[in-house]
C-alpha cells in the first residue's frame, strides 16, 4: 500500500523534474517472474524505477537503509528486503528472495551492491547469478544515465535542472546454465553478462 502511494505520490514530479528519456519499456516481460538489474549511482536509482515500472518491485537493501531513522520506516513499510553486506551469512536474504520469486513477484537488484563513488559501474557481486539460476527467471537490464549528477553519494540535497535517462534492456535467459548454481566461475560469467548489457545501456 505504501509503496503504491510512494508511486503515484513522488513518481509524477520525479518524471517532470528529472527523467527526460525513457526507452524500451516495450522489453517489460509479460511473464512473471522476474529479476531487474540496474546500475547504481544514486538514491534516485532506486526512485526513478519506481517511478517508471507500471508493476511492484521488491528491492534488495543494504543494511544501512534499516540504521537510519529516516530510511528505516520507508524500507520496512515497502517490503524492502535487508542485506547484511558485511556478513557472510546469506541465507535469511536468499530464502526471502526466492520466496518473492516463487510467488511470481518482480525483485529488484543493484548488483554493485552500493552507490557507485564517481558514476561508474564497480565491483560486482555474484548473487543476482544465483537468484537467477535458482527461480528459472529472466533478467532484464537497465542502463540508468544522470542520477550521478542530480545527487551522488557525496551530496545532501538533489540537483534541478538535469537529466535522467533510462534504457529497459532485452529479458536475458540462461536457460543452458540451470543446475549451475553453485557454479563460481559461472556465476561470474553470468553477472559480467548482464553487466555488460546494462554498461551498454547506460552509456
Amino acid at each position: 500500500m505504501i509503496y503504491w502511494a510512494l508511486k503515484i505520490l513522488l513518481g509524477p514530479i520525479v518524471k517532470m523534474i528529472w527523467i527526460k528519456e525513457i526507452d524500451g519499456l516495450e522489453n517489460i516481460p509479460k511473464k512473471w517472474p522476474y529479476i531487474i538489474a540496474a546500475n547504481h549511482s544514486s538514491y534516485f536509482d532506486f526512485i526513478s524505477l519506481v517511478a517508471i515500472w507500471p508493476y511492484r518491485i521488491y528491492f534488495l537493501a543494504g543494511e544501512v537503509f534499516f540504521r537510519k531513522w529516516w530510511w528505516y520506516p520507508l524500507v520496512q513499510l515497502t517490503s524492502q528486503i535487508k542485506v547484511d553486506r558485511y556478513s557472510k551469512e546469506k541465507v535469511g536474504v536468499e530464502q526471502k528472495v526466492f520466496s518473492i520469486l516463487g510467488k511470481r513477484k518482480i525483485l529488484g537488484i543493484f548488483p554493485e551492491g552500493t552507490r557507485s563513488p564517481d558514476g561508474k559501474i564497480g565491483k560486482t557481486y555474484t548473487g543476482i547469478a544465483k537468484f537467477a539460476l535458482n527461480s528459472e527467471a529472466l533478467v532484464v537490464p537497465i542502463g540508468i544515465k544522470g542520477t550521478y549528477e542530480v545527487m551522488s553519494r557525496h551530496d545532501k540535497w538533489p540537483r534541478f535542472k538535469k537529466i535522467i535517462q533510462i534504457k529497459v534492456g532485452n529479458p536475458l535467459d540462461f536457460k543452458k546454465y540451470y543446475g549451475k548454481h553453485d557454479d563460481k566461475i559461472i556465476l561470474r560469467q553470468i553477472t559480467d553478462e548482464i553487466m555488460k548489457e546494462v554498461n551498454i545501456l547506460q552509456t
